[in-house]
């Protein structure tokens, strides 16, 4: 790294000493190709590219990332966030919720039950910090019963239980299986990152997907929710990899995408700046 930054200072250097000598109406300090005050006409970009990288400078930022590394790959470890962009649910919440609730007395329709969810969901959980602790079930009592109007324990069980199969769930990319093979394959380290309760290890289980991943963090065994760094950096522990070795990919841009850059990490927004994991393999530099 010291070395490319004093490359390229020799570089702008040499420029600016070789454009006064050309003319003598282009004195005082040049910026970023410009005099203060007045253009500053350095030689053309193509050359000055050409003289970068022959000087060990680099002509983009995943270029660097693979200088680092000696070899193709941008990055040593992808983390990826659970809910969102691993897996999605089978079916509407609201659905299930009302289709279970129908033999309990839950009368509220599919949109009454999204609503008062998203209400409640967004509430400040009684004086903690954290909604999921331990297997989650004080939290999502409360979210079903506010949801529905229901607080029969055997629906709550009922439910409960049902989201902890792969009944419940998909994965968001059918090619999630072959991509992360490769990812492995390549020497990537692979990480789960998720705002979850203690049921997303039978979850990835169930999906027959756990074995994928060489580490998983989960914020109600971290005690940490996104975007909390300490989740991310948790995860880095867990794969013995630093920070910024890491590459997280997540749907949120609050919990997913500020969370992992201020733990030190890259990160990606998954439908915006990637929308499925070929990509994301094909840009860290592996090829599905």
């Amino acid at each position: 790294m010291a070395k490319n930054t004093k490359a390229i200072s020799s570089l702008l250097i040499r420029n600016l000493l070789s454009s006064n000598e050309r003319s003598n109406s282009r004195s005082g300090f040049c910026f970023n190709g410009r005099e203060f005050g007045k253009p500053c006409f350095f030689a053309s970009s193509a050359s000055v590219e050409k003289t970068m990288v022959s000087e060990g400078g680099f002509k983009d930022y995943e270029e660097y990332r693979r200088s680092l590394y000696g070899g193709n790959i941008t990055h040593k470890a992808l983390l990826v966030d659970a809910v969102g962009t691993l897996v999605v649910p089978a079916q509407p919440m609201a659905q299930i919720y009302r289709q279970i609730g129908e033999k309990y007395g839950v009368e509220y329709s599919e949109g009454e039950i999204l609503n008062r969810y998203r209400w409640a969901y967004e509430k400040p959980w009684g004086n903690s910090r954290l909604r999921y602790v331990d297997d989650g079930r004080p939290f999502w009592q409360y979210i079903v019963s506010q949801s529905t109007g229901c607080s029969d324990s055997q629906y709550f069980e009922e439910l409960y239980h049902y989201y902890a199969t792969d009944k419940a769930w998909r994965l968001c990319d059918p090619d999630a299986e072959r991509v992360f093979m490769a990812l492995k394959k390549a020497g990537v380290k692979l990480a789960v990152v998720s705002n979850f309760d203690t049921r997303l290890r039978s979850v990835l289980r169930a999906l027959n997907c756990d074995h994928w991943f060489d580490a998983v963090a989960v914020s109600a065994e971290v005690a940490a929710e996104k975007p909390n760094p300490t989740i991310f950096l948790k995860a880095c522990d867990l794969l013995e990899v630093k920070p910024e070795d890491a590459l997280h990919i997540g749907d949120d841009r609050r919990n997913d995408l500020w969370g992992a850059r201020d733990a030190g990490c890259d990160a990606w927004l998954w439908g915006s700046d990637v929308n499925s994991f070929k990509e994301v393999a094909e840009k860290i530099g592996v090829q599905v």
